[in-house]
């Protein structure tokens, strides 16, 4: 048998083993980015609302004023993963991860603005350390070439995932991450309806199993794996382990998709995880608990 810790530390490895893989839902599925994400979101709610009263986890709202405070996250969900999901289907699995992952760059000069928090040199350090990467994985700055198309609308996709960030930390302090999930989810879901409309209605099967996979298995199985995780990893190092959330979706994608990343792209990617892992590991503690996409 297990110990608690060494169970806690496999569920946050399989939650960011299940949120790397997610990516490459967007080489399987031949479908708009945006039904992607209204699939994935719907049917992610629906799990949630079963597993939620299971788990005794409370939804219900404290102020009334939460409910814009979510529907903003919601809509900021939706704008993330589209974006995500558009970057990877115009260019590769590892660009849509790596570009991404640049999201801290972003977090660094928001929370100061939001929470009037002091830039430390470590934060400085990282953000000229990634932006190196990200120059490394870029081709070239002409948007006619798909990898740089790919690359610039996985930075959007990480631009939208840091303000979220931000937005939770004033959250999570009065509500259970898997509540904020919920609530996400759910209104990601309703402000995409309009988008698909009834093109929702005309997947295949084989698309339709695919998006309850994604929203079930790799959106809300691997929330519940990650809070599961938490009670006895401290989140420092859960959040070192969410860093490697790319390694995860990259070797997969090799196994899966057969997509190699040109030298350039490897070279690029270690500096940016490096540098995630190492201001992960030595910044400021944060408020709150993120993981990726």
């Amino acid at each position: 048998m297990l110990n608690n810790k060494l169970q806690s530390l496999l569920s946050v490895h399989i939650a960011v083993a299940l949120f790397g893989v997610a990516g490459i839902f967007a080489k399987l599925l031949a479908i708009e980015p945006a039904l992607i994400v209204f699939g994935r979101t719907f049917f992610a709610c629906l799990a949630l609302l079963v597993a939620l009263p299971l788990m005794k986890v409370d939804v219900r709202l404290k102020e009334g004023k939460d409910a814009l405070g979510f529907l903003l996250m919601g809509t900021i969900l939706a704008l993330h993963w589209v974006a995500f999901f558009h970057s990877i289907q115009v260019s590769t699995v590892a660009i849509g991860l790596l570009t991404f992952s640049t999201f801290p760059i972003f977090v660094t000069f928001l929370e100061p603005f939001f929470f009037n928090e002091r830039l430390q040199m470590i934060d400085i350090f990282v953000c000229l350390v990634v932006f190196l990467g990200l120059i490394l994985v870029i081709p070239d700055l002409n948007f006619e070439n798909n990898l740089t198309l790919g690359a610039f609308w996985g930075v959007f996709s990480g631009l939208t995932f840091a303000v979220l960030s931000v937005l939770n930390r004033t959250f999570v302090s009065n509500y259970p991450a898997m509540t904020i999930a919920f609530y996400q989810n759910m209104i990601a879901s309703l402000v995409l309806l309009p988008v698909v409309g009834g093109t929702f209605l005309t997947t295949t099967v084989h698309e339709m199993k695919l998006l309850i996979l994604l929203g079930v298995v790799f959106t809300a199985l691997a929330h519940s794996f990650f809070i599961r995780g938490l009670l006895y990893v401290k989140a420092q190092l859960a959040s070192v382990i969410a860093s490697l959330e790319p390694v995860y979706g990259i070797v997969l994608a090799m196994v899966l998709l057969k997509e190699i990343p040109t030298v350039r792209e490897g070279i690029g990617g270690c500096i940016i995880v490096g540098a995630i892992v190492l201001a992960t590991r030595f910044g400021r503690k944060k408020g709150g608990q993120e993981i990726g996409v």
